[in-house]
């Protein structure tokens, strides 16, 4: 199951804002929200790199398989990210060390016009 969220107009924050608020209404749809704060936290922390380093995201999405929900964050900067070394004691860039520790695996492919972040997380089990 796939569903997706275009935010071209949206920018800064408002985008982020929108996005999360669509992740939840779609964790709920799915009836996923009781095991969602991982999937709100890491969609948070892509939109927010997107927003950061990217000039905004362009579209979000998420889609359920058999054992995890991926979600995906398109931009327009065609540049992969990259994850710097995690230094507990800074104010601010623990969003990729975040990913990283809460997904399954994450990783970023081309797009036309830019390039897609992308993280698994875990399905809770039936």
């Amino acid at each position: 199951m796939s569903h997706g969220l275009d935010l071209d107009d949206a920018s800064g924050a408002a985008g982020c804002g929108a996005g999360i608020a669509w992740i939840r209404r779609t964790l709920t749809d799915m009836g996923l929200l009781a095991h969602g704060g991982d999937v709100v936290l890491v969609a948070a922390e892509l939109l927010s790199n997107a927003v950061r380093h990217a000039g905004g995201a362009r579209h979000l999405s998420l889609d359920r398989h058999d054992r995890f929900l991926r979600i995906a964050v398109s931009d327009h900067d065609p540049r992969p990210p990259r994850m710097g070394e995690h230094r507990p004691d800074s104010i601010g860039g623990h969003g990729l060390f975040l990913v990283d520790r809460l997904a399954l695996r994450w990783g970023s492919r081309p797009a036309p016009g830019g390039k897609t972040v992308w993280a698994d997380l875990p399905l809770p089990p039936p």
